[in-house]
């Protein structure tokens, strides 16, 4: 069984020989993998990572232009934002990283592969600032309605155009949560956010490939909702945010995978390798053989040394193994 089809068997609950591996290494600490294992991919190999996540097509507004306003000191607000034009998706230089990714990741490696997209609310915080975002959600609902809807729509065309080049999963990353709870409420989360969610997820489910979410925080009160969009993954399922495994295993477990379990806010980075060991035994005693990918909760931070790194791989390989 190659990576491709262990990942995607634990992501339908089906009983696999290895729990798969992944992490998300290189955004940090790119100069001292490549210093000590001549790569990041080098790294990725001897760890026999079996997901590969790719960055690539269009941004969805012109950023000449918003940084134009920006330079300017415009506060850019939500009638101004119906009145940008979006990026067309038809340019096929803008995905010419994504077909390279799949030809190395998919075809080379025979790797699951999962591509970044945009969300709904995360997207659109570059754009507001995120104070005024959430202060617009509150005096403009009708405004807020209609620039959700508009990047809802361009977000189903552009998984149409990534799911055509041959990718796994159309992974959407929409911050949600903050450390106890969500940042709004559930009401305005199902009205804003759910609604134009399910533009894309319906159209995803449609054409038969995986989709998962990436939002930080506690996002407990809406996984009934993620149950409802189709997402197969949720990534990171949260403890240091106070969201349960238990919550997970009783509810959940059923309806979709989660992908995490090494924590950079907590245990990764910090030198402490008793606990750091003690952490990476504990949740594969409790996820392992479930649906669960090993993962890091986050981009490794860059006050993590490569020894660390080592350590944590060296145990959590050995564990997946088993």
């Amino acid at each position: 069984m190659n990576s491709r089809e262990l990942v995607a068997k634990n992501i339908r609950g089906e009983k696999t020989n290895k729990t798969p591996m992944y992490g998300w290494i290189t955004a940090n600490l790119n100069q001292q993998l490549i210093d000590n294992f001549g790569s990041a991919r080098a790294f990725e190999d001897k760890y026999e990572f079996d997901l590969a996540h790719i960055f690539g097509g269009p941004f969805t507004y012109g950023t000449d232009e918003i940084k134009k306003l920006k330079d300017n000191n415009v506060t850019i607000t939500p009638e101004m934002a119906l009145d940008l034009p979006f990026k067309t998706i038809d340019s096929t230089k803008d995905y010419t990283r994504v077909v390279k990714s799949l030809k190395f990741y998919q075809d080379d490696r025979q790797r699951f592969c999962y591509v970044q997209t945009p969300g709904i609310f995360e997207s659109l915080n570059d754009l507001f600032g995120i104070e005024n975002h959430l202060m617009y959600m509150a005096l403009y609902p009708e405004e807020m309605k209609q620039v959700y809807r508009k990047q809802g729509l361009w977000n189903r065309e552009n998984a149409d155009h990534l799911i055509d080049l041959g990718v796994d999963m159309i992974h959407v990353s929409d911050d949600w949560g903050a450390q106890n709870t969500m940042m709004f409420s559930y009401d305005m989360y199902r009205e804003y956010i759910y609604t134009n969610h399910k533009i894309t997820s319906d159209r995803v489910k449609e054409r038969g490939v995986f989709l998962s979410l990436h939002s930080d925080g506690n996002i407990t009160e809406a996984l009934d909702s993620v149950v409802e969009l189709g997402f197969n993954v949720v990534h990171p399922y949260q403890e240091a945010a106070n969201m349960s495994y238990d919550t997970f295993l009783k509810k959940y477990s059923d309806k979709f995978a989660i992908m995490g379990g090494l924590c950079i806010q907590t245990t990764l980075g910090f030198g402490n390798y008793p606990k750091l060991k003690s952490e990476i035994e504990r949740v594969f005693k409790i996820l392992k053989g479930k649906r669960w990918i090993f993962c890091t909760t986050h981009f490794v931070q860059d006050h993590c040394s490569i020894e660390e790194l080592v350590y944590a791989y060296d145990l959590a390989l050995k564990l997946a193994k088993e």
